[in-house]
């Protein structure tokens, strides 16, 4: 597996296709953003309108992996999250089975060839999240 942190950022097209059946990278984030973000990919507020793809509940519930196209890795450069290249090896996109162990879908895919969340939304997404908490947290 490879994670990248890069500062050229480099969106790959929407969906699974360009890999192997079931080929994905997975962005992996704190639960607590990662939920914030599904919210607003869900809502549309980041231009998305119903563009969260597959996303997985893991480590205890402690993160949240979302499913992005094969190639996001590479260049993925999000602060507090990590994109993991996975080459398909070992995934299955089986809405009843979890890819990874120990994990869940919060959303499952629809179908095998689930249409992934587009890196450039989902890193908005992402950005709004944290400072949604940053406002929140300041007011504690």
């Amino acid at each position: 597996m490879v994670t990248s942190r890069s500062s050229e950022p480099r969106t790959p097209s929407g969906g699974l296709s360009g890999g192997p059946p079931g080929c994905c990278d997975v962005v992996t984030v704190p639960a607590r953003q990662g939920l914030e973000a599904v919210d607003i990919l869900r809502r549309g507020a980041a231009g998305a309108g119903d563009a969260v793809g597959p996303v997985l509940h893991g480590d205890g519930g402690s993160t949240l992996g979302f499913l992005v196209p094969p190639g996001t890795a590479a260049a993925w450069d999000v602060p507090g999250s990590t994109c993991t290249e996975t080459d398909g090896r070992g995934l299955s996109l089986a809405p009843e089975a979890p890819p990874v162990e120990g994990s869940d879908w919060l959303l499952p895919p629809e179908d095998d060839t689930g249409l992934a969340t587009d890196p450039a939304v989902l890193r908005e997404a992402l950005d709004e999240a944290r400072r949604l908490l940053d406002v929140a947290d300041g007011c504690r």
